[in-house]
């Protein structure tokens, strides 16, 4: 009996090492699939389904770089694996959906990670070694891409939605819809990624292009944000400044459900805007505060959409690059119909934006004279209409892309 339980005690002890060593690759493997996934999420790739010039290899490039980086620095047993990237490899293993007939729309990375490797203590009677394995796969989900099929899919809620109303006009000037179709969420014209314009409020009358009405601070429209404030948020002094400045953490949802019914009013906000967006970029002043584009000034953005850390950025050093910025926000686009909005308006889409990309030196409300402006790029456009159905997709931080695991768990 006492021979039977030691047996069972060894046993034990490398099946527990085994099953840790499993759940440390797994990890290894979601971290590495949505890693990836986030840098085609902010590369513009999802917003491109027409675009025959978008870069899809440098983006992959860039994601699998990303995800690689992020299954190397796990250890599985003890140990740091090794591996290339390349899909099929051995030891990291990031691959995507290339050839699926949805993956401009819904780009997916698939990460796998291999330890061959992992030694046995009182197994070794079978085997000195086992090999230990995962995968994961993540998607970067733009509903956009889905409006010219039959089947309803899910809208979408990204939270931290910056408190400026959009009307459905396209905001650099052409006149045209930003989505064709208030019903499908149509991206009109996929060539506005990487354009863009000084954002300015409309304080009333009719919608006007690339200028938005404030959204009302309030529990129905944009709650104030109490927690998660950047350090200056205690110099503004009104609730609309904190949230900008801040992260609205009530999802703003695509389509004609409740929550997609939001307050605005009328009371101009362009030198608040500009004091909290100062605030949320980590502008003081000076040039080279805030973050950047890779390739400004160009106009437009060279695709695919790479950031780099400014002088103020506070988690990494100036000039690295970055996956996500706080420059980078998301403003929700409303059914305008081409008259002046009711207190109430349904958000058929998003746009994804990057704050300050071309602009030296931002305007001072405190010294300067109006107007007070920001520029803006389009890093992204999300269409979902009034058609989507069922559980939204919530969104993570300021992305209006919500990535996702898709694989089971």
């Amino acid at each position: 009996m006492a021979s039977v339980v030691l047996v069972m005690a060894a046993l034990a002890i490398d099946l527990t090492t085994l099953y840790t060593a499993r759940s440390e690759a797994q990890l290894a493997a979601d971290g590495a699939a949505l890693a990836g996934a986030r840098v085609l999420a902010n590369s513009g790739m999802t917003s491109s389904a027409d675009l025959p010039s978008f870069p899809t290899g440098t983006a992959e490039t860039l994601a699998r770089t990303v995800a690689t980086q992020v299954a190397l620095s796990n250890q599985i047993g003890g140990k740091a694996i090794s591996g290339t990237g390349t899909c099929g490899s051995t030891g990291v293993s990031i691959c995507f959906n290339d050839t699926a007939v949805d993956f401009m729309s819904n780009p997916h990375v698939t990460a796998q990670v291999t330890r061959p490797d992992l030694p046995t203590f009182f197994l070794r009677f079978w085997s000195k070694q086992l090999a230990v394995a995962a995968s994961a796969t993540a998607e970067a989900y733009n509903p956009s891409g889905l409006s010219s099929r039959r089947d309803a899919f899910p809208p979408i809620a990204p939270v931290c939605v910056k408190p400026w109303l959009l009307p459905n006009i396209d905001p650099t000037g052409s006149g045209r819809p930003i989505f064709s179709s208030t019903r499908r969420g149509t991206i009109q014209n996929p060539a506005l990624l990487g354009y863009g314009w000084p954002l300015v409020s409309n304080p009333g009358g009719a919608p006007q292009a690339g200028k938005y009405y404030a959204g009302a601070i309030d529990a129905t429209g944009f709650p104030k944000p109490t927690t998660a404030l950047p350090s200056c948020s205690s110099s503004l002094t009104t609730d609309y400044e904190i949230a900008v400045a801040g992260c609205v953490s009530q999802p703003i949802q695509c389509g004609a459900a409740p929550a997609a019914n939001i307050n605005i009013d009328s009371t101009p906000r362009d030198a608040e805007t500009v004091l909290a967006a100062e605030c949320l970029i980590h502008y003081t002043g000076l040039a080279g505060d805030t973050d950047t584009v890779n390739g400004q000034p160009a106009v437009p953005l060279p695709l695919p959409f790479e950031f780099v850390a400014g002088n103020q950025n506070p988690v990494v050093p100036v000039g690295t690059d970055v996956l996500v910025s706080d420059s980078v926000v998301t403003i929700p686009v409303y059914d305008s119909n081409g008259v002046a909005p009711p207190p109430t308006v349904d958000v058929i889409g998003f746009l994804q934006v990057f704050l300050n990309p071309q602009s030296a030196v931002l305007p001072n409300p405190a010294t300067d004279a109006p107007p007070y402006q920001i520029p803006v790029t389009i890093i992204n456009q999300i269409g979902c209409g009034t058609d989507s159905t069922g559980t939204p997709i919530y969104g993570n931080g300021p992305s209006a892309v919500p990535v996702r695991l898709i694989t089971p768990p």
